[in-house]
């Protein structure tokens, strides 16, 4: 399992940070390849489930989570949302948290566990580099586009 947290304190307000990071069909434009289906119905909370689809027509994987955690930031507290990974191919936990610091700037800590299924732990580092690459940018998307 690669366990890895990624910061950033973009120049928006938490409750924009926030909808930017938690609309899942967006997550589908910032990273490669894939693409993002919410299996309920709104308004995004616990239980709310999804799926990113990635690959190239019929070859690629199914990514399923369920949001088990769901707090939006307000009233000056952080906001937090708990992601569970349960594919068959991906598994793990996400976690989105998003407050203002005192100086007023927001900021982002993005928590991720992820094991790949079948993937032998000799290949951890590689894993933790990619994801962080890829995770990283996918929230540098999301965060720039409105």
């Amino acid at each position: 399992m690669v366990t890895f947290c990624l910061e950033r304190t973009p120049p928006l307000s938490p409750g924009e940070t926030w909808r930017r990071l938690t609309e899942w069909p967006r997550h589908g434009g910032a990273v490669p390849l894939t693409r993002v289906t919410v299996l309920t119905p709104a308004p995004t909370g616990a239980g709310t489930r999804f799926v990113a689809r990635t690959g190239l027509g019929p070859l690629g994987f199914d990514d399923p989570m369920e949001v088990t955690l769901w707090r939006p930031p307000g009233g000056g507290e952080p906001g937090l949302c708990r992601l569970e990974k349960r594919g068959r191919v991906i598994l793990g936990r996400a976690e989105i948290e998003v407050r203002q610091d005192p100086g007023g700037r927001t900021r982002v800590r993005w928590r991720e566990e992820l094991r790949v299924r079948f993937l032998p732990a000799l290949f951890d580092p590689l894993l933790d580099r990619a994801a962080r690459a890829v995770f990283g940018r996918a929230v540098d998307g999301l965060l720039r586009r409105p």
